[in-house]
C-alpha cells in the first residue's frame, strides 16, 4: 500500500473536494494499492503550493494564478488536473447598499484580501461595467470573509472573495431576500480554472505509475460525486460536522457542475489558461503570459472511467 499525501486548498475541507473523499469512502483508492491521507495547510508554514515546494504532500490542490506565480519564479510545480472549470468568487452586498453591478462599487466600501490578484479582478469587474476602479473604496479585510452581519454592521459596504457556492450558504441573522451575491464569471471576470490539481514535477517522474493510478481513481471520484453531489454528504457530516446538513448539501448541488466539461473531470483547458495568464500578465501579476504552457499538463491523465 502506498501512502499518500493530498493538501485541499482551504483552511478546512468544504465540498469542492468532494470526489476525493468519496473515492476514499467507497474503497477505490485501497483497490488501486493507494492509502491516501486528506489534509489541509497550516497557514504558518505557507499555502498548499509551499507545501508541495517543501515536500509536506504529494499532490495539492490550489489556485490556478498562484501556480503561474510561482512557475515563474522557477519552482519546479505541475499542474495536472483541473477541480474547476469556472471561477467561484463573488460579491456579496445587502439591498439596501445599492450595489446590483459592479460599477456600483463607485463610492462604496469594499472589502477584500488585497492580494495583486485581488486588486487586479476589482479594477477590472469595475472598468469592464464603465465605472472607475479608483472610486472604489478599499477595506482591507485580511484573510477574513465579511459575514452578512458585518455588512449590516457598517464595516463595509459589500465583500469580495466569498464563493458563490460556500460562503454565500453559511447560516445568517440576514435574509436571504436581503443579501445580493453576484459571481464574478457572471458579470465580466476572464474565464479561469479556479481550482487546479499538482505536484513537484521530480516526485511526478519519480513515481509517474502512482501518479497515474492516483488521478484515474480521483476523476472516478469525481464524476461519481457529480452525478450525485449527496452522496458525499455522509463523509462531511463526519469531517466538518459543526456545519448544517441542508447547506452542505446546497453547496455540493452547486459546486458539482463546476468539476466536469463535457462530461469529462480533470482537463486543463487552453481557452481558460491562456487569456487568464494574459490577464494576469496586463495587469502586473505575472510577467510571461505564456508561462502557463509550462505549468500544467494533460500527459498525467489516463481516459475518464466509465
Amino acid at each position: 500500500m502506498f501512502a499518500l499525501r493530498v493538501m485541499l486548498e482551504y483552511f478546512h475541507p468544504w465540498p469542492n473536494s468532494a470526489g476525493f473523499y468519496l473515492a476514499r469512502e467507497r474503497g477505490w483508492y485501497r483497490e488501486a494499492g493507494l492509502d491516501v491521507e486528506l489534509v489541509v495547510h497550516d497557514p504558518y508554514h505557507g499555502d498548499t503550493l509551499e507545501h508541495l515546494v517543501r515536500g509536506a504532500a504529494a499532490f495539492g490542490v490550489f489556485p490556478s494564478n498562484r501556480l503561474l506565480v510561482r512557475r515563474e519564479l522557477g519552482q519546479p510545480l505541475l499542474g495536472v488536473a483541473a477541480i474547476n472549470h469556472r471561477g467561484l468568487e463573488s460579491i456579496q452586498t445587502l439591498t439596501d447598499s445599492g450595489i446590483r453591478r459592479p460599477r456600483d462599487l463607485q463610492g462604496k466600501r469594499l472589502a477584500l484580501n488585497p492580494t495583486p490578484r485581488g486588486l487586479a479582478m476589482v479594477r477590472h469587474l469595475v472598468s469592464q461595467d464603465g465605472g472607475d476602479p479608483e472610486a472604489v473604496q478599499l477595506v482591507d479585510a485580511g484573510f477574513r470573509e465579511l459575514r452578512p452581519e458585518d455588512l449590516a454592521a457598517g464595516l463595509a459596504d459589500a465583500s469580495f472573495g466569498g464563493y458563490w457556492a460556500w460562503e454565500a450558504l453559511l447560516p445568517s441573522a440576514i435574509p436571504n431576500e436581503r443579501r445580493v451575491v453576484l459571481p464574478v464569471d457572471e458579470i465580466g471576470a476572464p474565464p479561469y480554472h479556479s481550482y487546479l490539481l499538482g505536484a513537484r514535477e521530480d516526485w511526478l517522474d519519480a513515481n509517474a505509475e502512482i501518479a497515474r493510478r492516483f488521478l484515474a481513481v480521483t476523476a472516478r471520484g469525481f464524476l461519481a460525486a457529480a452525478a450525485d453531489p449527496e452522496a458525499a454528504l455522509p463523509v462531511y457530516e463526519r469531517t466538518i460536522p459543526y456545519f448544517p446538513q441542508p447547506m452542505l448539501a446546497e453547496s455540493l448541488r452547486r459546486i458539482a457542475p463546476s468539476w466536469l466539461h463535457q462530461g469529462r473531470w480533470g482537463e486543463q483547458r487552453k481557452e481558460l489558461l491562456q487569456p487568464y495568464a494574459q490577464w494576469l500578465h496586463e495587469y502586473g501579476v505575472l510577467r510571461d503570459p505564456e508561462v502557463w504552457r509550462g505549468a500544467t499538463s494533460n500527459a498525467w491523465q489516463v481516459e475518464n472511467p466509465a
